[in-house]
């Protein structure tokens, strides 16, 4: 059961396992209608019809991961998902992404686990054939047109990306570690999936031939289609494009035997961090295999949020920890059981370590009660629904294949559902008893200090002589004959008619707005209680003021405590959740239909009646400084807070994150919490936005039944303050030994009313906003500078910034920032040309259903129809108004817009390895700033 990522799926369902005492009939088990054929080469295809939207996703699983790597060449099923995304025989190199794109693909990507490899995409339905022509000319052709310039493109691009998510990546190193000290050096999972640096330069070019011959051949695959399709047709799309590919040699599953772990295994590892993590890890059954199920579900009892035991203990009760983790990581050969946690400042490891200790023991001793096990399956079966509401990218078509590769079944929904709700006390306990003892685990602890980084240099590639005419494959080395009508891109269908969510309103007489969407076929509802103020209200004197107001509304109301509100959403199998953007403060709620209205009492409860108890500030204001100390270690973040500064100046709401400083964390009153709410927390500035399986009349029963009684209050004016950040262009914060720089450049940008939004929208598509976008296919796909990079505009009710951001290598930052401002600069100086045009306006309009695919998605849109004061059609109106923009509106908002005299540089990195390379860009004298983002306070 994949509940470490929550990925599955539950059809057909309409009602849900009672709490405990309820009588009802059991609960008929979930099904998923699907057809499963397999062609004669041995391709499996998957069809499932779903006409929710008009859409398609397309998800190839091919059999082959880490487990089946040679020596030497970890990383490597990884680097060759990379490798699938170059040129194809019929298809030129970037000409996939860009097409997908235009098409309107969202959810466009490839991924490696241990044991497979997928490539997915989910399309408007007419353009299925463009998705299956691509796909098909990777598992057809890759080799016939494979060179070495690809792969040394990509080796750059994966050893950027594992400087960036392993290196870089707070804990990553540490992580890392733990998989070393649980499984043999040689075991197909000892390395990450991602590789060593040396094996990654190492793969040669007939590597990377050799494992496409072997393992990328149809009968080690298989394909999902799910979504507006008419089997009969798709299935013979499918035997078209990929029904005269050969046969790749049989592909055995891999067989290995994994040692126990007899005696605890214990290491220590350095890192650039500030808190210690204890990872703790444990071999456990395989995928769908008996006890699998039940450390699922014990994953949860010890570490699945604020109901969990870990949580409870040692973040609650004991406030030695900052955060905690515990799942099930199933997979094929072997699955891994890992707790992680990470200590509040000025606790030790070790007494870390003992309190987690002391947590096993009692549930080894005594067992899980019967409410923890309801509440854990509850949770998990509500997030497993949730999950079925997308199409593509992790959601329904993935899991199909998911349970096809690990149980030949893709109807195995019914099974894991009832494994689920058949586990006991009993079971859980006898699992733990047995596989998460201590003298068969490996402690891996993460300490601050210098990591140790195997990167080493690559040698310079040698002069070019001639240009070479483009690679091709002998004939007698390409696999598949050449097939003339291949070369011809498949001309798209009739476009699907599609009406974009609008919603109904109405108001209660207090003058609190209800926004309904009414969405049946899958029992859940969505809900968010949106008030109008966000950070942006925060008192000059008190950044972070409205996170801290937000965060408490969970802990204590005038009927129920912090332990009680989280034991009751779980019992539920509810989320809840609080939190603040720039411009509004956020209440979310996901609940099954059966479930909503006891969900609606909690979430009305927490923020009308929240109580503040004195208790639960200080443990907030604590938990605020632990993610404070959390947020220095992490570069992008670093970047982020420090780019806000410099735009927007001390004096402004803007110029801070939304967790603000550690003065002003220390200084918070409970006055100041319950003033905020007070002045802010009122009907009038406050929206509840639900959509979901729930019709008008009863939701307006429920929403008068609750909220009535808010009373009515005045509503605050939003104060409008001009920006006033420093005169500095380069701003620099020292993060000595960094491996790669995180790079901001940014500007003031544009208010979310602006009427050049539909123009701006298009420019940034093109600039950064898609993966086939200017600025990444410099930076990344030509110069192998970065693992990615993107640029955006954030739309507040006040300007809010334009930003370029990615992480770079860090001895290309000075380059980068050189290929940036020409970018930038080409966007003014010429207009996009036509088929950049296109490219750029369709990928707008085509992907907008794929936007409004779940309950979450469509809440967050209306709750911005709400916010920002857009009509209630706003959203039908928006696909004519992107439709129409032209090449000169994109230049005039580029020249309006992009001014790269007036943006800022902001760099996080080791500032003696960066600085020289940014002082000759005439940027003037460099601004050094702190870990938090601020200016350097001068002593007294």
């Amino acid at each position: 059961m994949r509940y470490c990522r929550l990925l599955a799926l539950i059809l057909m369902m309409t009602t849900f396992a009672p709490p405990t005492g309820a009588q009802s009939a059991p609960t008929p088990l979930p099904t998923v209608a699907f057809e499963k054929t397999t062609l004669p080469n041995g391709l499996q295809v998957i069809l499932v019809e779903d006409r929710r939207l008009p859409i398609v996703a397309v998800n190839i699983w091919y059999h082959v991961g880490p487990a089946n790597e040679a020596p030497g060449l970890t990383g490597f099923a990884h680097l060759f998902e990379h490798m699938m995304f170059a040129q194809t025989r019929h298809i030129p190199r970037g000409m996939a992404d860009r097409l997908l794109e235009g098409a309107g693909a969202t959810d466009s990507n490839g991924g490696t686990g241990y044991d497979q490899t997928s490539y997915y995409d989910t399309v408007p339905s007419n353009q299925l054939e463009l998705a299956l022509w691509v796909h098909a000319d990777r598992m057809g052709y890759l080799l016939d047109v494979l060179d070495q310039k690809a792969l040394t493109n990509q080796q750059d691009v994966v050893r950027n990306e594992r400087r960036e998510t392993v290196e870089d990546e707070p804990y990553g190193l540490v992580q890392e570690a733990l998989a070393h000290a649980l499984f043999p050096k040689g075991h197909p999972y000892y390395a990450s999936i991602i590789g060593s640096h040396a094996d990654i330069q190492n793969a040669k070019l007939d590597d990377v031939r050799q494992f496409f011959q072997r393992y990328y051949g149809p009968n080690n695959a298989s394909i999902v289609i799910a979504g507006d399709i008419d089997k009969a047709r798709t299935r013979a799309l499918v035997e078209r494009y990929f029904g005269s590919f050969k046969r790749s040699p049989p592909v055995a599953r891999p067989s290995v035997t994994t040692p126990p772990i007899t005696s605890e295994r214990r290491v220590v590892v350095r890192d650039r961090v500030k808190l210690p993590r204890i990872f703790m890890g444990w071999l456990t059954p395989p995928a769908y295999q008996p006890g699998d199920t039940e450390l699922a579900v014990a994953a949860e009892i010890l570490g699945g949020g604020k109901s969990s035991r870990l949580y409870k203990k040692l973040v609650y009760e004991r406030q030695i920890a900052q955060d905690v983790d515990a799942s099930q990581n199933s997979q094929g050969l072997v699955s891994t059981f890992v707790i992680d946690v990470t200590a509040r400042p000025g606790v030790e490891a070790r007494a870390l370590e003992a309190a987690i200790d002391a947590e096993l023991a009692q549930l080894r001793d005594h067992g899980p009660s019967q409410r923890e096990v309801e509440r854990a399956r509850n949770s998990l079966e509500t997030a497993l629904l949730s999950t079925v509401e997308k199409l593509g990218g992790d959601g329904l078509a993935d899991q199909l294949n998911h349970y096809n590769q690990y149980t030949g079944d893709p109807g195995y929904l019914a099974k894991d559902v009832a494994q689920l709700r058949s586990i006991t006390p009993a079971d859980v306990q006898r699992a733990v008893r047995s596989y998460l003892r201590q003298q068969a685990r490996a402690v891996v602890t993460g300490l601050p200090g210098k990591p140790v980084i195997d990167d080493p240099r690559v040698p310079p590639a040698p002069k070019a002589g001639k240009a070479a005419k483009p690679a091709t494959v002998a004939a007698h080395e390409a696999i598949n004959v050449p097939e003339p009508w291949r070369a011809q891109q498949p001309m798209a269908g009739p476009a699907p008619r599609f009406t974009l969510p609008q919603g109904e309103s109405f108001k209660l007489p207090n003058g609190l707005t209800v926004i309904h969407h009414y969405k049946p076929g899958l029992p859940l509802v969505a809900a968010q209680l949106v008030v109008r103020s966000g950070s942006a209200e925060n008192p000059a004197d008190v950044p972070g003021l409205a996170g801290f107001t937000a965060q408490m509304l969970e802990e204590g109301t005038a009927t129920r405590s912090a332990p009680q509100i989280a034991d009751e959403i779980a019992q539920l199998g509810a989320f809840l959740d609080t939190g603040t953007g720039h411009d509004a403060s956020m209440v979310s709620l996901l609940s099954l239909r059966a479930n909503f209205a006891p969900a609606l009492d909690i979430m009305a409860d927490i923020v009308l009646r929240p109580a503040f108890p004195n208790a639960e500030v200080e443990r907030q204001r604590a938990d605020r400084i632990g993610e404070l100390i959390q947020q220095r270690d992490d570069p992008e973040s670093v970047a982020a807070v420090a780019a806000a500064g410099t735009l927007y100046g001390s004096g402004h709401p803007k110029g801070y994150g939304q967790l603000g400083t550690e003065p002003a964390i220390r200084a918070v009153t409970r006055d100041d919490l319950v003033d905020f709410w007070r002045r802010h927390y009122v009907p009038g500035n406050a929206a509840l936005v639900v959509s979901g399986d729930i019709a008008r009349g009863e939701l307006k029963a429920l929403v008068e039944s609750r909220f009535a009684a808010w009373a009515r209050a005045d509503v605050p004016d939003g104060g409008v303050e001009e920006p006033a950040g420093t005169p500095a262009r380069l701003v620099l914060v020292d993060q000595p030994g960094a491996v790669q720089t995180a790079l901001r450049v940014t500007g003031i940008g544009v208010a979310r009313t602006t009427p050049d939004f539909p123009a701006l929208q298009v420019l940034n598509a093109a600039l950064g906003g898609m993966f086939s976008s200017r600025l990444n296919n410099n930076l990344r796909e030509t110069k192998g500078y970065t693992y990615g990079i993107s640029s955006w505009f954030r739309y507040d009710r006040t300007p809010g910034p334009f930003v370029v951001a990615g992480s770079v290598r860090r001895d290309a930052t000075g380059a980068s920032v050189r290929e940036i401002f020409s970018e930038v600069n080409a966007m003014r100086d010429a207009p996009l040309p036509a088929a950049e045009l296109d490219t750029a306006r369709d990928a707008q309009v085509l992907s907008l259903p794929g936007a409004f695919e779940t309950n979450a998605d469509i809440g967050a849109s209306m709750a911005d129809i709400f916010i920002y004061g857009l009509p209630l059609d706003y959203y039908a109106r928006l696909p004519a108004q992107l439709s129409g923009v032209t090449a000169a509106q994109v230049q005039a908002a580029a020249r309006k817009y992009l001014a790269p005299e007036r943006m800022k540089v902001v760099a996080v990195g080791d500032r003696k390895r960066i600085l020289p390379q940014l002082q000759p860009l005439g940027l003037g004298t460099v601004e050094v700033r702190d870990s938090d983002g601020q200016l350097p306070r001068r002593a007294d």
